[in-house]
């Protein structure tokens, strides 16, 4: 019997970018559910309960490290691994992130090599939660 698959959460605007991640990811065995900006992104982790969650920085409606700072300021949240995929790469975006709580910064243009080997380390150290049920999502 094989375990059922970590669920991510891909969260960013742009649709190329999300599907680029979603791809990656895919084609290493994880499910993935999507979204496109911060709102989408906190009311999907309340159906969802993804093990791990990408997010970009600037997004409509609520950018991702307004995002972050709630995930890990909720005590049912704050365990989930974030990994902030941004195009904001200066020193001053990257101590925002850790602010926020995020747990890996990775710099777009990114190495899709980076991204796998950052989730599989960060799924590695986390406590898997239950099984998403992606059928059932009604999106």
């Amino acid at each position: 019997m094989t375990s059922p698959a970590r669920c991510v959460l891909v969260v960013d605007d742009n649709p190329t970018v999300r599907d680029l991640i979603r791809i990656n990811l895919e084609l290493d065995g994880y499910a993935v559910v999507t979204a496109g900006d911060g709102e989408e992104a906190l009311e999907l982790v309340e159906r969802v309960h993804p093990d791990l969650v990408t997010l970009d920085v600037s997004m409509p409606r609520l950018d991702g490290l307004a995002v972050a700072a709630r995930l890990k300021g909720h005590p049912r949240t704050s365990g989930i691994p974030l990994v902030m995929v941004s195009a904001r790469a200066q020193a001053a975006d990257l101590e925002r992130g850790q602010r926020a709580g995020v747990d890996a910064y990775i710099t777009k243009p990114f190495d899709p090599c980076e991204l796998m080997t950052t989730v599989s380390r960060l799924l590695g150290a986390a406590a898997p939660g239950p099984a998403p049920d992606l059928d059932n999502l009604g999106a």
